[in-house]
Order: C-alpha cells, then structure tokens, then sequence
C-alpha cells in the first residue's frame, strides 16, 4: 500500500520549483515517489492511503547532523556540584558528571524520546555521537533499536575518550567494531584534548577496515587547541591529518570554531565535512563559528541543545550575521547538506520517500522566487503537520503515530528524577 498525498503543493528541495500535483510514496528504505496528474487513475488505486494535502507544502523531511541523545534527560535539572568556571569545567561537572550515571535503561528513554521530538520536528534521519561510559556494551544497539521504533533512520557512533582511562576507551572501540559487523556507523572521538596517540591510531584503522569515517568535535573550545600545541606540538587539525582523520569523506568535523587558516585550507581541500552548532556554541560562549576558508561541505547540527532544525537555521543565519560568510542561499544549503552528505557517502534511510506536509498559511505569496525568505523567516517546527519517514507516515496531525508518547515521557520522566539524583551522590 502506498501513500498519496492528494493535491500537494510540492517544493523540490534542490530546485526550490513548486508544483500542484498527486504524490505518490513508495514505502521502503531509500524508496522513491512519482508525482502525477491530479486525480489520476494511479492515485485513486484502491489500495492507496490517501491523504488530501489541499493547501498544504510538501517538501524533503530534515535531518540532523550532530546530536547528543545522552543529554535527553538533562532538560530543567539542578545546578551541578560547582558552578563551572570555562569550558573544560562545564563539560567535567556537567556533561562528563551526566554521562558516568547513565544505565541502560536512560540510554533507552534518552534514545525514545530523541527521537520522537525529531520527528515532530521534521527529522526523519539522526547522525548521533553517544558517551556512556560506565555503560559502554550494546548502547549503540539499544540507541538503534529506539530509533527504528519511532521509525528514525539514524547514523551513530560512540564517544571513544581517554578521559574515564584507557580500559573504558577500549570499550568504546569494541563496541563501534561490534555494532558495525551488521549497521552502518561512524567511529565516534571526544575531542583532540581526551584521546591519546595510541587511541587515536586505533580509531582510525577500525575506521579504515570498516571504510567508515571519524565523527569528532574539533576545536569547540580554544583550550583544545592549546592542550594538542602543549601535548603534541602542533594544532588540532593538524594532528588529525597526519593521522588519517581527514581522507574519508564520511568524516565529519563537530563545531570547528577555533582554527587557523593553515588548517581550514587542510579541511577545504579534504572530502570532510563540518557540522556547525551554533546555539550549543553560544551557550557554552566558546566563540562563534565561520565558514570562512572552510569550503562547501559545512552542514547544521543541534548538539543535543534541541531537536529543531529549523531552529538551528535561523540561529546559524541570524548569529552569523557579524562573523560569517553565511547568506540567505548559504542558510538553506547548509540546513539541506545532511542530504548530500548521506546521498554521497551512500548511507541509507534517507530516499525520497522522506517528506513533511506543512500547513503554512502564510500572510504573503510563498513561491520559489521568496523561498528563502519564507525559510528563514517564516517557517517553524510549529507547521508540521505530517512526516513520512521511509514512505511510512510516522507523525499524523501532529502526533507520533508509532510508539506511545505519553508512556514514554512518563518514564523519562521517572528516568531523570533518578538521573539527576546520581548526579549528586
């Protein structure tokens, strides 16, 4: 049975070309859709699930390019032990406090509810760095699993660090070896500051017997770069060259704040690509992040801050106004490059048969010639009325068709009341 969506007012998200047609969506990962005439016999098939879309914009449904589904729980809890000082100190009291108390059991509810937010956000594939440290085994399996629920395809990887000492780290590094005998995966890296030589070597040859790539957070902080010129003399990116990081183009480079020309000449003339993340950026008041130098493979990401793309165009458009090269086009083309990044890496869980159905009643002319104006301006999480993830319809007037919503924040709810508790034990 395949979905139609009847009297569709379709945007392609390449051509930004709008058209009035009948969408018909194959269902099936990487499926394909075939616009028709309006009312044509093929639409009007028996079998046929039917949804009128009269008045209504049909476009790619969004992706995420950088997520933290470990931080799900953190959302309104109390301030931590010691009021952190620079950056080092809120990810050693917060996040590095947070990530030790995690179970199995939060990873899961983490993942859930993640994921259901991403989809009532128009987010039908999450590309995911996980930390657990002190429960490292199978948590990338439980994150997957969580996801396929809801009904999110998803790229993960797990945080391999040296920081919890060196046994934990070879966790990390069985566990990616494990989850991608029989799932496509990244091989996930902290940050320059907490991996080791011996570590970094290891996570770049699992990434080249499994023809993966490294996801990794570089240069977030200025203190990264200051610990890789102390430690190893020579800048973080730099370093990660030398390694290997940089000659797979399934790669990706988190935040990239604090470089310097040598190395976004190094990242322009590789096939890597950079996740920006700017309202995480701003929270934490590490800096604020350019594409200058840095080539065209720069995508968004919302680190964990929230599951809103949309959101994070606008904050990636409206902060760069002073420090980046960024313009309307530019906006809409990061915002979309998660699609060519997956699409060129060959990933699957991202066809055509991903849509949104929004129902934007806009006080203007909305047309290819205003689109951007209308994106970034215009167009919020708040219009989504319908998402179709791998042609299947996985949010129907605004609610999660797949799992039990208000049973899983009930949990989560449970989840992070004890979460929080261990946080100041």
């Amino acid at each position: 049975m395949a979905i139609v969506l009847k009297n569709a007012n379709y945007i392609d998200w390449k051509t930004l070309d709008f058209s009035v047609t009948d969408i018909i969506v194959e269902e099936g990962i990487n499926g394909k859709i075939k616009l028709v005439p309006q009312n044509s016999p093929e639409s009007a098939e028996q079998d046929n699930h039917i949804i009128d879309c009269s008045g209504k914009y049909v476009t790619k449904s969004f992706a995420v390019g950088h997520h933290h589904v470990y931080s799900a729980l953190a959302r309104g809890m109390g301030a931590p032990k010691k009021n952190p000082e620079n950056f080092v100190e809120i990810l050693e009291y917060i996040w590095w406090t947070l990530d030790k108390c995690l179970d199995e059991e939060m990873i899961e509810y983490s993942a859930l509810t993640t994921a259901i937010a991403c989809a009532k956000a128009g987010s039908t594939f999450v590309i995911d760095h996980h930390a657990s440290p002190f429960a490292v085994k199978n948590s990338m399996e439980i994150i997957g699993k969580a996801f396929d629920k809801v009904g999110v395809s998803h790229l993960l990887c797990y945080e391999i660090s040296d920081r919890d000492g060196l046994e934990i780290a070879e966790h990390g590094l069985e566990e990616t070896a494990s989850y991608m005998q029989n799932n496509q995966a990244l091989v996930g890296l902290h940050a320059s500051f907490t991996v080791s030589d011996v570590t970094l070597k290891k996570a770049v040859s699992l990434m080249n017997k499994n023809k993966s790539g490294i996801h990794v957070h570089v240069a977030e902080d200025i203190s990264d770069q200051n610990h890789c010129l102390r430690t190893h003399g020579k800048r973080v990116v730099n370093r990660l060259s030398e390694y290997g990081v940089l000659n797979s183009s399934k790669t990706i480079l988190g935040h990239c704040l604090h470089l310097n020309e040598e190395e976004r000449e190094l990242v322009s003339n590789s096939q890597v690509w950079v996740v920006q993340n700017m309202e995480s950026n701003l929270n934490n008041k590490v800096g604020y992040f350019s594409g200058k130098g840095l080539g065209k493979n720069i995508m968004l990401g919302t680190d964990g801050m929230h599951s809103d793309m949309l959101q994070s165009a606008k904050a990636a458009f409206f902060a760069g106004q002073n420090n980046d090269i960024i313009d309307y086009p530019s906006a809409y083309q990061r915002f979309r490059n998660v699609h060519n990044y997956l699409s060129h890496n060959k990933f699957a869980g991202d066809g055509e048969n991903n849509l949104v159905v929004l129902d934007y009643d806009s006080p203007t002319e909305f047309n290819k010639n205003n689109f951007y104006g209308h994106f970034l301006f215009g167009l919020n999480s708040n219009h989504i009325k319908h998402v179709i993830s791998d042609g299947k319809l996985i949010v129907k007037d605004r609610e999660i068709q797949t799992v039990n919503e208000e049973e899983i924040l009930k949990v989560s709810v449970e989840l992070s009341r004890k979460l929080w508790g261990k946080m100041q034990a």
